[in-house]
């Protein structure tokens, strides 16, 4: 039982040795947290214009962890209700509420798609992962006109 339990011990500490040698020293309190990028091509806001980001660390362009908050205004979980769902169109119906303190998770590839939504209240929502990240409209004329391709 000892055994076992040092054995999983070492792997968390590994793990976490291993991560934590990629994540800067990082203190922000909520001052700091207002969005620093607004014009309309961030990357991780879908493009939408007026939904600004704050990258907390990393470059999700790029190979590698990073984090980001995103200002989502009201109509368009940090704070707010975020309504998330997947598939490859939106459905109303196969959205979930998400209220303050949810998480929720993007999975990387091709599938499963998703798609999300705000109601009355704006909502700051943060991402983590592993980039590069990128946004796929399923329908191109609901792509932002500011990123159609030529």
């Amino acid at each position: 039982m000892f055994q076992r339990l040092f054995i999983a011990t070492l792997s968390l500490g590994t793990a976490s040795a291993v991560i934590g040698q990629s994540l800067p020293e990082m203190r922000m309190p909520p001052a700091e947290m207002r969005a620093s990028a607004t014009d309309d091509n961030q990357i991780g806001s879908a493009r939408l214009p007026g939904v600004p980001i704050r990258v907390l660390f990393g470059d999700p362009s790029r190979s590698g962890l990073y984090a980001i908050l995103l200002f989502v205004p009201a109509h368009t979980t940090v704070s707010g209700e975020w309504h998330f769902g997947y598939g490859d169109h939106f459905d109303a119906n196969a959205l979930k509420t998400l209220p303050l303190g949810s998480v929720y998770s993007e999975p990387g590839g091709v599938k499963p798609n998703h798609f999300a939504r705000t109601e009355a209240d704006p909502v700051i929502v943060h991402i983590s992962g592993y980039g590069p990240t990128d946004t796929h409209y399923f329908d191109a004329a609901n792509e932002p006109k500011s990123q159609k391709k030529k």
